[in-house]
């Protein structure tokens, strides 16, 4: 079984990459400035951004042609396993990385809602391409956590630096936002084939054997992350991917209603449902009537 290093603390992820450790917190590591090494895989117990010069025809994964191809932004989050399976290849990095510890933002504003940055649970395919100007920002936000760490640590240090890491977060969303949009030929595609998949999921005997379709499962059959899938549904839509199932699920219902040989029961099961009641409140909740008093008012 290949072996995966463990990385819980800065320091160790700093004296695996050979360079000096001046805040037990956080750092910032210029690739340019190391040797070579090797492919490696870790299991990440920190959080890490990586920032990495290369082109998309250079890339291992899922970079597409109208992407922009002046950096890449790779977000890993602890209890995440990060990198390529070594293979004795000697290679010569480029780029940054940031990486800190959840102990760093505990207790601050980031802390509370490092969460919502949900690209953290992205895909390594699912990675921010950056524009000349993005990456330009992106390299400036990162020269000031850097030179704020290179200082004396004194009591305003954890403000300044969280507070830089946390601008940096926010151009980051700013432009995984215009990525969906510079994408949107390839989220209509993927919400034609979301579209289909529930159309051939309710046809199926699939409700009957596993229940309602969810969010993950719905991510895993496009070969999304949930979180990438849930981001590119409500940007797309307006929506959440929980929304548009439930929608599409009361849809099919109002079909089912008018067969005269099928119960309100018989419906409930046959959308998943494991109770008869909560298909109601479901359909009560989004038509504002309850089945029967659907099927009557039409």
């Amino acid at each position: 079984m290949e072996e995966v290093e463990r990385i819980d603390t800065v320091k160790q992820y700093n004296d695996s990459v050979g360079v000096d450790t001046l805040h037990p917190l956080v750092s910032v590591v210029n690739f340019d400035e190391l040797s070579t090494y090797q492919y490696f895989r870790r299991y990440m117990g920190v959080y890490a951004v990586f920032l990495k010069y290369i082109n998309c025809g250079d890339m291992r994964y899922g970079c597409q042609p109208y992407d922009y191809e002046d950096g890449t932004l790779i977000f890993i989050a602890p209890g995440q396993v990060y990198g390529i399976k070594n293979t004795g290849k000697i290679i010569k990095p480029a780029g940054r990385a940031l990486v800190f510890h959840p102990d760093l933002i505990a207790g601050t504003s980031l802390g509370r809602h490092i969460k919502e940055y949900s690209f953290f649970s992205y895909e390594v395919n699912e990675a921010l391409h950056l524009s000349k100007k993005e990456r330009a920002t992106v390299n400036d936000c990162l020269e000031k956590i850097a030179a704020e760490i290179d200082l004396n640590i004194d009591k305003h240090s954890k403000t300044l630096i969280v507070s830089n890491i946390e601008l940096f977060l926010n151009y980051c969303m700013r432009y995984y936002d215009r990525q969906f949009i510079t994408r949107s030929n390839a989220n209509r595609n993927i919400l034609v084939r979301f579209e289909d998949l529930l159309n051939d999921y309710f046809n199926s005997d699939l409700p009957k054997k596993i229940g309602l379709p969810s969010v993950t499962w719905c991510a895993e059959q496009l070969h999304l992350s949930p979180n990438y899938f849930g981001d590119l549904i409500k940007k797309e839509t307006g929506n959440t991917a929980l929304d548009y199932i439930q929608s599409k699920l009361i849809d099919e219902a109002k079909v089912k209603i008018f067969d005269p040989f099928k119960s309100i029961s018989k419906i409930a099961d046959e959308l998943g449902f494991k109770y008869q009641q909560h298909f109601t409140r479901l359909f009560k909740q989004k038509t504002g009537m309850t089945p029967n008093e659907y099927k009557n008012a039409n």
